[in-house]
């Protein structure tokens, strides 16, 4: 039998970091897959080769793909990052953070690698509890992802195998999250959340991204090793 393979989507991020960690610990050799798609806050791709570098995957593959071209979320035009939101706010509507069919974009594109590789297997670290109410980190956009996925590849409708989207974050809060990666000896403090860091990559600990992140790492009792441009203390209460 040959190697296990996975494609793991890799945005440097606490998530994504933590689900690399997953699929090595259930045994997959990770071929990690980041994107360079315009995002203003591209310091994310130093971020995710340290990580995977680290981590020792077989691969690190970085994609560009011009999401910027289209425009429409704030991540990838000039519009300001929303900062200081309360948990009500991030609980309801798609922020301007979200991009349009993201999500969409880069797991067809991991679903191409993971063919070429001839891995079943493509993890993705979306997340429908603790998050900013994207419309494509929910369980029915990987549930469709993934029969679509079954059915418009060769290893799906010729060769008899079964791709699967692996998503193991997808109903953990933040905290559990947190709580997951520090058993599986994840090294937080290598990686990054932040929709608006600093130019050395520096949290601004006010986007919805870094209160999420910071909500988790208060309700584990855990002190979050990420550089904050300022100090950030975050109430539970």
């Amino acid at each position: 039998m040959g190697e296990k393979k996975a494609v793991v989507l890799l945005s440097g991020g606490l998530d994504s970091t933590t689900v690399m960690a997953v699929a090595k610990q259930q045994g997959f050799a990770v071929y990690a897959l980041s994107f360079d798609y315009g995002q203003n806050h591209r310091i994310e791709l130093e971020f995710a080769a340290r990580v995977a570098a680290a981590a020792g995957v077989v691969r690190h593959a970085v994609v560009k793909v011009d999401l910027r071209a289209f425009g429409g979320s704030a991540l990838t035009s000039d519009t300001p990052v929303p900062k200081g939101r309360s948990a009500e706010d991030m609980g309801h509507g798609v922020p301007v953070t979200y991009v349009p069919a993201r999500n969409t974009v880069f797991l067809s594109l991991a679903l191409a690698w993971a063919e070429t590789l001839e891995a079943t297997d493509i993890f993705i670290g979306v997340n429908a509890l603790d998050y900013s109410g994207y419309p494509d980190c929910r369980p029915e956009f990987i549930e469709a992802f993934e029969r679509l996925a079954n059915l418009a590849t060769k290893m799906g409708t010729e060769d008899g195998k079964r791709l699967t989207i692996h998503t193991p974050l997808i109903a953990l809060t933040k905290r559990q999250i947190v709580e997951l990666g520090l058993s599986l000896g994840v090294d937080y403090g290598m990686t990054i959340t932040c929709y608006d860091p600093s130019a050395t990559g520096a949290a601004c600990g006010a986007c919805d991204a870094c209160l999420l992140r910071l909500k988790g790492f208060a309700e584990a009792g855990v002190v979050d090793p990420a550089t904050y441009r300022h100090f950030v203390r975050f109430s539970t209460r």
